[in-house]
């Protein structure tokens, strides 16, 4: 047995591994298409909170995908039979992903594995072992987040360009921005990550200090905190920017003492612009990394479970901490070594993206997700960022929109999930001869 988990764990990895270098580009292909850093800084970032996201809050997404999309009831006489569906499972979500990965095409890791488990299920107990509900509520949410988060790109963009980008002294105007898009910026991702992080500090409060305060103050009390010093902040780097640039010298081609001369973001607007867009970055990076190594590791932690106690989990169960580093090692191995051809799809083959495109693309994508959360719907990070950019580009002008790229990510999303599944049928079928 103990040759069998390392075996199955291996395979956990290159799950991990795979969805590292496809789904990463999500939190940095906009970043880095918008010139706001370089590739070897997203891979980096990306790495460092992908992986502490992954083992921080990881284990919730986790224990549903291996609970809830299968009917867990029905496996409770033979055990055996949902290991191998697991096993098979990864293999088949793994091979997919490299798949994918290597034509550089975002796909989802979530609908790969929905698919496999459905695979699988239909073909070791038929059709009533799949939750259906579930299925249908990702069919809604894969068509409606990207429209979403479409919609909510393109209007904010319009309101960024009209206002700020448009007129005569872009500056001034973004100087009485800066305090609304640093609430914004810090109120979207502020709700998706601050409860978890400031839980630990909320419970201490609530149960040594003996104070009864209102789940959600502290976290409003921190975002309120963060935003006041964001703003401030960037007043002042707007203001020397605004400076240097008053004593710019066009005859001497002298560059502003304050920018790099690697830089390729030469407006102080777009600079600006590039370090809220490196900051929204980071927080979809941590929530990707939280929300998506169940994807690799589900598999894994049901059967791990079944080993210690004999029985198929019907209910939540407990991640074992080794098996969340697992998933995030593999998360960032896979981003630094494959990463790069799915972040120049997402970044630079769909529309040519400036900093404050790039950051609205990136807003529009946590709000969709945010929304539907709160709806209780699977949701595709792919799809959301994909969305957001093509709605950037019809604000911008819908010549700039590549088509050509975004038939072959349509293409994909299309056939996901009936791919993994009748990858995953197939694979069990043959292990189920072999082995049981």
């Amino acid at each position: 047995m103990l040759i069998t988990l390392v075996a199955v764990a291996l395979l956990a990895f290159y799950v991990a591994w795979n969805l590292g270098a496809n789904d990463v580009a999500n939190a940095m292909g906009t970043s880095v298409g918008s010139k706001a850093v370089t590739l070897k800084q997203a891979l980096i970032i990306a790495g460092v909170l992908e992986f502490t996201g992954a083992v921080l809050f990881g284990h919730e997404v986790t224990e549903t995908l291996a609970t809830k999309i299968a009917n867990p009831a029905l496996f409770t006489a033979t055990p055996q039979i949902f290991v191998v569906g697991m096993v098979t499972v990864l293999i088949s979500c793994g091979v997919w992903l490299q798949i994918a990965t290597s034509r550089g095409l975002p796909v989802s890791s979530s609908h790969a594995v929905v698919g496999a488990i459905a695979g699988f299920s239909w073909v070791a107990l038929g059709v009533n072992a799949i939750d259906w509900s579930s299925i249908g509520l990702i069919t809604i949410g894969w068509i409606l987040t990207p429209l979403i988060s479409g919609a909510i790109a393109a209007l904010f963009y319009s309101q960024i360009k009209h206002w700020i980008l448009d007129q005569p002294n872009q500056l001034v105007q973004l100087q009485e921005w800066i305090p609304w898009l640093s609430t914004i910026l810090l109120g979207v991702f502020g709700v998706i990550v601050l409860p978890s992080l400031t839980e630990p500090l909320t419970n201490f409060v609530i149960e040594q200090a003996g104070f009864t305060i209102p789940a959600y103050d502290i976290p409003l009390l921190t975002g309120a905190i963060a935003a006041v010093g964001l703003t401030i902040i960037s007043w002042r780097q707007l203001q020397d920017s605004g400076e240097v640039e008053e004593k710019f010298s066009p005859q001497t081609q002298e560059l502003p003492s304050i920018q790099n001369p690697k830089s390729q973001i030469q407006n102080p607007v777009e600079r600006l612009f590039g370090r809220f867009q490196l900051l929204s970055a980071c927080f979809v990076a941590f929530a990707h990394g939280s929300n998506d190594v169940g994807n690799a590791i589900a598999p894994l932690a049901a059967i791990v479970y079944i080993n210690r106690t004999g029985t198929v989990p019907t209910d939540g169960i407990t991640i074992p901490i080794w098996i969340l580093i697992l998933g995030g090692a593999g998360i960032v191995s896979g981003l630094a070594v494959w990463g790069k051809k799915v972040i120049a799809t997402i970044g630079e083959n769909i529309i040519a993206l400036q900093p404050s495109s790039g950051f609205c693309a990136e807003l529009a994508t946590a709000t969709t997700i945010l929304i539907a959360s709160r709806l209780g719907l699977p949701v595709s990070t792919s799809h959301a960022l994909v969305g957001g950019v093509v709605g950037i580009g019809l604000v911008q002008n819908i010549k700039s929109i590549k088509f050509k790229t975004l038939q072959g990510i349509a293409a994909a999303w299309l056939i996901t999930i009936p791919v993994s599944a009748g990858l995953c049928a197939a694979i069990f079928s043959i292990a189920r001869i072999l082995f049981l």
